[in-house]
């Protein structure tokens, strides 16, 4: 219907393969899988569908940790139900309406990216709207991704796509997604080069339905530690899941300093520093955080996750305030406008958003915290080092110490320490807000 390729049996024993490589990479010796991803050596060879792990995805294990990988497993784009407290999905929560935000640019930018596309880099990154390839995100490096890669394209086309993110994407969530990608590249370069999947070229764009202003269609954005799923239906925008991450998350690449998770680590070290002694009883686990504590992550569309924490009607209006300045730091990825829209629906639910925290709350901290409400979960969680080893400071003022590592770290799989070194995030809308799933079931029902 819009170029779609429906999923072969070739392609379905290329990510079996993937899986069954990487079930057992993790188990055999950890020295043995350090770089984690393939040996492809040129950044600008050519690839439709990217590169195949070499050995123990980057990603970790997988579980709901951030990767696809070992006990993670793809749920179809028909079976997304969506993340719920407890396998009901909450009704009424999304309609159709008017947000005064224009998508003009936004589809514009798509279709001038498409239409710089040769036909064969086209067919091979449109989909259906419905299709499963909404679904097939993942967050370790040497996943068996579809679609066009950036590597692969000139600098014009690249340029385009990047136009487009900055149209899709504020400032700030524009800058946050190049600077993963840089420091994806930083990465490969401590861990000798010669990595095709660590560098700034190996992320891919696919399409679901065409560009329009009045009918559903969507894109993906994804590598290692990047999945932008967005979704945009007449001038109602969803983006979610989106997953952001970074190992390490402070390095210099090609003369730029590149600090990442700063605010998404001080604001929520100033939320629960808010809370008094009480209310930290209940907020704050008294279990230890741990190496992968990320619960929604990649392959967990229909995850069933209860509240935990303090609620939000125990606060106060000032602290509040601070859960919502927590919340809008990812929401604000998002374009302005569009954030702004999305803010006014958390606000609705902010007494029945709970705040959900493990660990200590020193600035320098590895800790995970968890915001969740009907309309919004996210998720931050400070892991051990896979592959990087340098010296770390968690100031947003942190010098270039961090620069002098190699490879090293924990390897992610219960051994090393964690740390805001490795960070994880992810921002999803529950109850089958995820991909635009319920407005685009809303639109086939009502104007088709």
């Amino acid at each position: 219907m819009h170029g779609h390729r429906p999923r072969t049996p070739e392609t379905a024993r290329s990510r079996r393969w993937f899986m069954n490589k990487a079930l057992l990479a993790a188990g055999v010796a950890a020295m043995a899988t350090m770089t984690g991803c393939s040996s492809d050596s040129a950044d600008t060879a050519s690839s439709s569908s990217g590169s195949a792990a070499g050995g123990m995805p980057s990603g970790g294990p997988g579980g709901g940790g951030g990767g696809m990988g070992p006990g993670a497993s793809q749920v179809k784009y028909a079976d997304v139900k969506g993340v719920t407290t407890d396998g009901t999905v909450v009704e009424d929560l999304y309609s159709i309406h008017s947000t005064d935000v224009s998508t003009d640019a936004l589809v514009k930018a798509a279709q001038t990216f498409l239409d710089g596309l040769s036909t064969k880099e086209r067919t091979s990154c449109v989909f259906d709207i419905d299709a499963d390839e909404w679904t097939a995100w993942s967050n370790v490096d040497g996943y068996d991704r579809k679609g066009v890669r950036m590597g692969d394209l000139t600098e014009k086309q690249r340029n385009l796509g990047y136009a487009l993110l900055g149209k899709a994407l504020s400032a700030d969530g524009l800058t946050r997604t190049r600077g993963i990608m840089k420091l994806n590249a930083f990465l490969g370069d401590s861990n000798g080069g010669n990595q095709k999947t660590l560098t700034e070229g190996h992320y891919f764009f696919t399409f679901m339905g065409t560009p329009s202003t009045t009918q559903p269609w969507g894109f993906q954005y994804e590598g290692h530690h990047v999945a932008i799923n967005y979704f945009v239906l007449g001038d109602q925008v969803v983006m979610t899941p989106t997953f952001m991450g970074s190992e390490p998350t402070t390095g210099t690449y090609k003369g730029e300093r590149i600090t990442l998770f700063r605010p998404e680590t001080t604001a929520g070290l100033a939320m629960i520093r808010s809370l008094t002694t009480a209310q930290r009883a209940k907020a704050v686990s008294s279990q230890s955080n741990g190496n992968e504590d990320m619960k929604a992550g990649a392959g967990q569309d229909n995850l069933k996750l209860g509240y935990e924490g303090l609620k939000g009607s125990d606060l106060t209006s000032a602290q509040q305030e601070k859960l919502l300045d927590l919340v809008g730091v990812y929401v604000g990825y998002l374009n302005e406008g569009h954030a702004e829209v999305k803010m006014t629906e958390v606000r609705k639910h902010l007494d029945d958003t709970y705040l959900y925290w493990m660990g200590e709350t020193e600035d320098d901290s590895a800790f995970y915290y968890r915001v969740h409400s009907p309309v919004v979960l996210i998720e931050y969680d400070a892991q051990a080092p896979l592959f990087y080893k340098g010296d770390f400071s968690a100031t947003p003022s942190a010098s270039a110490s961090s620069d002098a590592g190699g490879p090293g770290g924990g390897m992610g799989m219960g051994g090393g320490t964690p740390s805001q070194e490795h960070i994880h995030t992810i921002i999803r809308t529950p109850n089958g807000g995820d991909y635009g799933i319920d407005l685009l079931k809303l639109h086939l029902e009502n104007d088709h």
